[in-house]
């Protein structure tokens, strides 16, 4: 015989009019969310190697960190650092108006023109760009002298080449010479991205091919060119290290000066690649930013800044800690209890 102290007595789900407002639906299943067990495995031997690589890199006097803080800002490295910022702001400069030139060649109706841009992508590619500065630095033996005249006729300014080219306008010659072919491209590349809608639109407005070019095809195509143009910065800053066998005191040639001298090698090239890991830094940053201009016209809501990333991971956490701490102090009810 069951008595009614043998039975446990279950209050009953308060009516939901009497329920506060907020309170979770005690019918409906709560949703947990999924574990990932392999996700959060894998950060932490990620995070356990870098953390060991780091303490291996800080902890290795080899590094003799006290030597590269002594000369990270010494007038010779920055001098050199300098020389490297102005050459690689030259010949990107002076390679995308060419390449931009080029590029309009190419996709010119003109045949001379199109297989002149072709051919000098064709040779300016395939030739690798230390052959290409040693053969302009070597260009005396080749052409003593440098005229101007009338062709098979009398030259009126004739100047030697080894007076003319040195170290640095070589260098400035031959990188700008090597960006331009792959900036050619580049250009190609984005203005064949617009879609020809646009072209025939201009066209049916009466719009003149050079116009059309400049305000409706290039403003366009700038969203496929920025982030390859943004690669080349970068590959060209780091390209710029190869004169040092010309002689040019860019960032590694002025290192290989002082360590010549006091044969400490490892500081010394570090202080060049921390240097080169600051830039390219900052070009990263900066390019980011132009990315993020020119979407503008291509999506409704424009990408996050790394700040504004920051700020709502700062809110979400923010609103998770205040839910956490309404449900701690909500008042226990008789069906808690």
């Amino acid at each position: 015989m069951v008595t009614p102290s043998d039975v446990t007595s279950t209050p009953a789900p308060a009516p939901k009019s009497l329920r506060p407002p907020g309170a979770p639906d005690e019918d409906l299943p709560q949703i947990v969310p999924r574990r990932h067990a392999g996700r959060w495995l894998t950060a932490a031997v990620a995070l356990l190697v870098l953390a060991m690589v780091l303490h291996s890199v800080i902890r290795n006097d080899a590094f003799q960190w006290d030597v590269v803080g002594r000369y990270f800002t010494t007038s010779a490295v920055l001098d050199g650092l300098l020389l490297s910022l102005w050459l690689t702001a030259v010949v990107m400069v002076l390679g995308f108006l060419l390449g931009t030139l080029l590029a309009v060649m190419r996709l010119s109706a003109n045949p001379v023109l199109r297989t002149l841009s072709w051919g000098y992508v064709w040779i300016f590619r395939s030739t690798p760009l230390l052959v290409q500065l040693l053969f302009w630095f070597n260009i005396g033996a080749l052409y003593p002298t440098l005229g101007l005249g009338i062709p098979f006729g009398p030259q009126f300014l004739t100047v030697k080449t080894v007076n003319l080219l040195g170290p640095t306008l070589t260098a400035v010659i031959g990188l700008t010479l090597h960006e331009t072919a792959y900036a050619a491209e580049v250009v190609r590349g984005g203005i064949l991205s617009v879609d020809s809608g646009q072209t025939e639109a201009a066209q049916a407005l009466g719009l003149r091919r050079h116009r059309t070019l400049r305000r409706i095809v290039v403003p366009q195509a700038m969203r496929s060119i920025v982030p390859t143009a943004g690669n080349m910065l970068i590959g060209t800053l780091k390209g710029t290290s190869i004169v040092s066998v010309l002689a040019v005191h860019d960032l590694l040639y002025s290192v290989q000066l002082i360590y010549n001298q006091t044969y400490q090698i490892i500081p010394l090239l570090m202080v060049a690649t921390l240097w080169y890991i600051a830039v390219t830094t900052v070009l990263g940053v900066g390019q980011f930013y132009v990315e993020r201009y020119y979407a503008r016209g291509d999506s409704r809501t424009l990408p996050p800044t790394p700040l504004q990333r920051l700020r709502g991971q700062l809110t979400t956490v923010r609103l998770k800690l205040r839910t956490a701490t309404a449900a701690d102090a909500r008042p226990v009810t008789g069906g808690d209890r």
